[in-house]
């Protein structure tokens, strides 16, 4: 209770067929399912009362501005939120009077997020509730999602984003081919994987595989796109003899960085592919 969950693997992993399942939207093909106690197939009634969703893409009136969109679907429910609340909650004052076939993207997508609060629910599904937004949309629905946290609503979504489950969730499932294969907080899951920071750097021609392995404690190598990334347990250690090694071999290096490990490497070291393989 209380807290933002997510799930988070690639297209295809199995998210939105099992937050379907927990909705009472799709059945399942075997095991048992309780959400907020209740049956989402036998109690969908019941259960439709104390949950919100937000699906991956949402049918919204297009001649119907914002303000009535939220009234009438609130009068589906047996209670419902005050509108006004929900409306600046999301963000959406200065569209309030927009019909929603003139609402960017973004803003429709933080409309179907207002939609699946009008009952004041207990639970909250989003799944994969900022794709298609550009960073400024996604940043300002973070800041949405964290606000239900805020007011004591629990919330599930899914995502593929992996910035998005370190920013937001308290803890996170990585789901790959229908199978869960890791459960833990973000910054955990890190930790537990990875003793080493990451060394990126754009290499001038093909780099040398071999010697970039053998460079002192230097654990692992990938290069993705031209881009070379070193994980190493020493960073000064191996940042030192890779200069050294481009200066001795006469390779220019461009937009050397240091990080510390992501989500993302995790998924990596766990499955052999990066998320949007």
């Amino acid at each position: 209770p209380g807290e933002i969950f997510g799930m988070l693997g690639p297209n295809g992993a199995g998210k939105s067929t099992t937050v379907e399942i927990l909705e009472g939207i799709r059945t399942m093909d075997g095991g048992n399912v309780r959400v907020l106690g209740l049956d989402p197939h036998r109690e969908t009634g019941k259960l439709r009362n104390g949950i919100g969703i937000q699906l991956q893409s949402t049918s919204l009136y297009p001649r119907l501005n914002v303000r009535e969109q939220l009234l009438m679907f609130g009068r589906l429910y047996q209670r419902s939120r005050d509108v006004e609340e929900i409306i600046d909650l999301v963000g959406l004052r200065e569209r309030v009077s927009g019909l929603a076939k003139d609402l960017s993207g973004g803003q429709q997508q933080r409309l179907s997020v207002g939609l699946a609060l009008t009952n004041d629910p207990e639970l909250v599904f989003l799944d994969e509730p900022t794709t298609g937004m550009d960073p400024q949309a996604r940043r300002h629905l973070w800041d949405v999602i964290k606000g239900m946290q805020e007011q004591g609503k629990t919330v599930m979504m899914t995502t593929h984003y992996m910035e998005e489950a370190e920013y937001l969730c308290d803890r996170v499932a990585i789901v790959d081919h229908g199978k869960i294969i890791a459960l833990d907080r973000p910054q955990r899951l890190v930790s537990e994987n990875f003793a080493e920071s990451t060394i990126t750097f754009e290499p001038e021609g093909e780099p040398d595989l071999a010697a970039m392995q053998a460079l002192p404690a230097v654990t692992n190598v990938i290069v993705d796109n031209g881009t070379v990334e070193l994980f190493s347990a020493d960073i000064p250690t191996t940042i030192g003899a890779l200069l050294e090694h481009a200066a001795q071999n006469q390779v220019r290096i461009e937009d050397l960085h240091v990080r510390r490990a992501t989500l993302e490497d995790v998924f990596l070291r766990l499955t052999g592919r990066r998320i949007r393989d």
